[in-house]
């Protein structure tokens, strides 16, 4: 998805990284009376993702014991949830997320979209493998079972790969799509969701950006447009995701920062799940499309909003100061 920008991380492999110094450091900042939290964020903040891989590994295998147990056992709270996430491989962390948003009573639409709508079918491949190693459950199946009509048949699609590789192009079908999708929608009389959800489900991002280039030219409004006029619900919801994410990942998920952070109480599922993904993919651009659109840095909106001590410092240290 880099056709429009350059992705910028906040986080980046540490220099002169050593597993075994980390290791102990970490053992130290929680050995005895008392927590040393701040030496935990100065660690585990600024390495990458593949950097506490190998701290893991070497906490267990030198010490002997399981870091993410000792970490658990030593924070609480929101600060324990970030640090685990950082903890775990992306695609692990996603499908936890993924089974949180569909176990229990009820649903959460939006994160099953924030979480999938971004995807490339080689990231979707990882996290339906991993889900099915991780619960014995098929990915699908758990889905199906949770999401009905055309939003369900959307999810299936993005999640069985049917989406075209990057860098697949058309540009005749690209104006047969547009087409299309004007039949389906301002055209006529309802809409027909189907035509909306196969082109958005399967069209490569680089395509779809064609696509919506003609619509333009062809119906003289965006796509987001005549999507507003004619979708809603989950799939309205799923549709539009996907459609921010082909024009400007970043735009999306700063919007989705934004909304976890405003009016009362905090969405922090979605903070911590949007900066600890993100840190290491597009945070910065994230970072810039967030201050371009609410004048105000997200740094500080973090710094002014409702999250408080250790938590507030790991998402501020994930944000890079800067």
């Amino acid at each position: 998805m880099s056709w429009y920008y350059t992705p910028k991380p906040t986080v980046v492999p540490a220099e002169g990284f050593d597993a075994s110094a980390d290791a102990n450091a970490l053992r130290a900042a929680m050995k005895g009376f008392g927590t040393d939290e701040q030496a935990i964020i100065d660690i585990l903040c600024a390495r990458s993702n593949g950097q506490r891989m190998q701290i893991l590994e070497t906490y267990s295998s030198e010490l002997g014991r399981d870091l993410i147990e000792d970490l658990k056992s030593e924070l609480g709270g929101k600060f324990e949830d970030v640090i685990v996430a950082l903890m775990m491989p992306p695609e692990k962390y996603l499908c936890k997320q993924l089974h949180k948003a569909m176990d229990g009573m009820g649903t959460n639409e939006d994160a099953l979209i924030e979480i999938l709508a971004p995807q490339t079918n080689e990231e979707v491949k990882k996290i339906v493998d991993c889900y099915e190693d991780m619960y014995n459950r098929p990915l699908a199946e758990h889905l199906c079972s949770e999401t009905d009509g055309s939003f369900r048949r959307l999810l299936t699609m993005i999640i069985v790969g049917a989406r075209d590789p990057q860098g697949t192009v058309d540009a005749d079908l690209a104006v047969e799509q547009a087409n299309q999708l004007y039949n389906a929608g301002e055209a006529k009389l309802g809409t027909d969701e189907e035509v909306f959800y196969k082109i958005l489900a399967h069209a490569s991002f680089d395509q779809l950006e064609i696509v919506f280039d003609e619509y333009k030219k062809l119906s003289g409004r965006t796509i987001e447009q005549a999507m507003k006029d004619e979708l809603s619900g989950e799939l309205y919801d799923a549709l539009s995701a996907i459609v921010e994410c082909v024009q400007m990942a970043p735009h999306y998920f700063a919007k989705r920062l934004h909304k976890a952070m405003d009016g009362a109480g905090t969405d922090d599922a979605s903070m911590i799940r949007i900066i600890v993904t993100r840190s290491e993919i597009d945070l910065q651009n994230i970072k810039d499309e967030y201050e371009q659109m609410y004048n105000k840095t997200l740094l500080s909106a973090v710094r002014e909003g409702e999250c408080s001590g250790d938590y507030k410092h790991a998402l501020c240290a994930l944000l890079g100061e800067a």
